[in-house]
C-alpha cells in the first residue's frame, strides 16, 4: 500500500469525524497545527483514498491538496548564525519549507565563514545525515562558493540542494559542484523575501526539493520499507505516553525511513525497539534504533523488506 503525503484544510466543526474518516480509510496524521478556527493536518493516505476524503469534505468546506514535503524533514545548512555570515535568506527558506508539509530544522556551523578557515566537524556532518535532504544556503560570490562548498561536501550521504547569490550560468562557468540542484538568486540580502521575484526563487527551491523527495520515494518504492513510519508514529504515540509530555515543536518528526523522537535515548530506546507492531513483531526486529546526534533524541532507521522479509 501506497501513502500519500497530502494537506487538508478545513475548521474545527466536526473535525473528529474527519479524523476517525482518515483513519478508517488507512491514513495517518503526521502533523496537526490549530491556527485560530482553522485545522491544517499533514496526513498520509492511500492514494486510492484521496478522492473519499474530497468527497467526505466537501460539505464541511475542508480543502484537500497534495504535499510531497509532508513526511520529511530537511536540514536548512547556514555558514554561522551570527549576523554578520548569516545569509538572510536562510530564515525564510526554512520557514517556506515547512508551509510546504516539512519539518525543517536550521544548522549553523561553527567554523562554517571564511573561504580560508572554512570546515565542518564529525558533529554537524552526521546530524546533517540524519535528514532526507540538506540544503545548503551561502553567500554571493562564484569564487567564494567555489572554494568553500567543496570542503562541506566529503561525508554528507544525503542528498543536497545548494542556494546562493550567482546565477547558475555563472556558477558553473567556475566550478562543477555535485550536488543534486542548485537555486541562484538567495544569496546574502537585506530584507525578507517579500516580493514577487523573491518568493518565485523560493519556489523554485521547492520545486528543487521535490524532484529529489519524488525521486527518493521512488527509491523506497523499489525495496519498501518493513513498516511505515507513519505506522510507527501512530504506535509509538500509543504505547509510550511520555511523548505527550515533550513541548518541542514535533514530539516524534517523520522521515522517508524513519523517526527522530525526541524522547530521550537513555531511558527510552529499549523500551522503543521493545513495542510490538503486529504478530509478536517488534520495532527492534524492523529498524535500527539509534542515538540520534541532535541532544540524546532517538533516531529510528526502518529496514528495507530485502534485509527483513518482512513487511507490516
Amino acid at each position: 500500500m501506497i501513502l500519500v503525503p497530502i494537506t487538508y484544510k478545513g475548521g474545527v466543526y466536526r473535525l473528529d469525524e474527519v479524523i476517525d474518516y482518515i483513519e478508517d480509510l488507512g491514513g495517518y496524521i503526521v502533523q496537526r497545527h490549530t491556527i485560530a478556527s482553522e485545522v491544517v493536518l499533514q496526513v498520509l493516505m492511500p492514494k486510492e483514498d484521496i478522492k473519499r476524503l474530497a468527497a467526505f469534505s466537501r460539505p464541511l468546506a475542508g480543502e484537500i491538496q497534495e504535499s510531497p514535503l509532508v513526511g520529511t524533514e530537511i536540514a536548512v545548512v547556514i555558514p554561522s548564525l551570527e549576523i554578520h555570515h548569516l545569509p538572510h535568506s536562510a530564515c525564510d527558506v526554512a520557514e517556506y519549507l515547512r508551509s510546504h508539509g516539512s519539518k525543517s530544522n536550521m544548522l549553523g556551523m561553527a567554523r562554517g565563514f571564511g573561504k580560508r578557515i572554512a570546515q565542518m566537524n564529525d558533529e554537524e556532518r552526521d546530524l546533517i545525515n540524519e535528514h532526507d535532504l540538506a540544503i545548503f544556503v551561502l553567500g554571493n560570490f562564484a569564487s567564494c562558493i567555489e572554494t568553500k562548498f567543496p570542503k562541506f561536501r566529503p561525508g554528507i550521504t544525503v542528498p543536497i540542494i545548494l542556494t546562493g547569490g550567482p546565477e547558475r550560468e555563472i556558477l558553473v562557468k567556475q566550478t562543477d559542484l555535485p550536488v543534486a540542484g542548485y537555486v541562484g538568486g538567495l544569496g546574502r540580502f537585506m530584507h525578507r523575501t517579500q516580493t514577487e521575484a523573491d518568493i518565485h526563487r523560493l519556489d523554485l527551491v521547492i520545486e528543487e526539493v521535490e524532484k529529489v523527495i519524488e525521486a527518493r520515494r521512488q527509491e523506497i518504492a523499489n525495496d519498501p520499507l518493513s513498516v511505515s513510519p507513519a505506522r510507527l508514529q501512530a504506535l509509538i504515540k500509543q504505547e509510550l505516553p511520555e511523548i505527550e509530555e515533550v513541548y518541542s515543536p514535533s514530539p516524534i518528526a517523520v522521515q522517508l525511513n524513519g523517526l527522530r523522537v525526541k524522547l530521550s535515548y537513555p531511558a527510552y530506546a529499549q523500551k522503543v525497539r521493545d513495542l510490538v507492531i503486529e504478530d509478536e513483531i517488534k520495532v527492534g526486529d524492523v529498524a535500527d534504533v539509534l542515538p540520534s546526534r541532535m541532544r540524546d533524541y532517538i533516531l529510528i532507521r526502518i529496514k528495507p523488506l530485502s534485509e527483513t522479509n518482512i513487511v507490516v
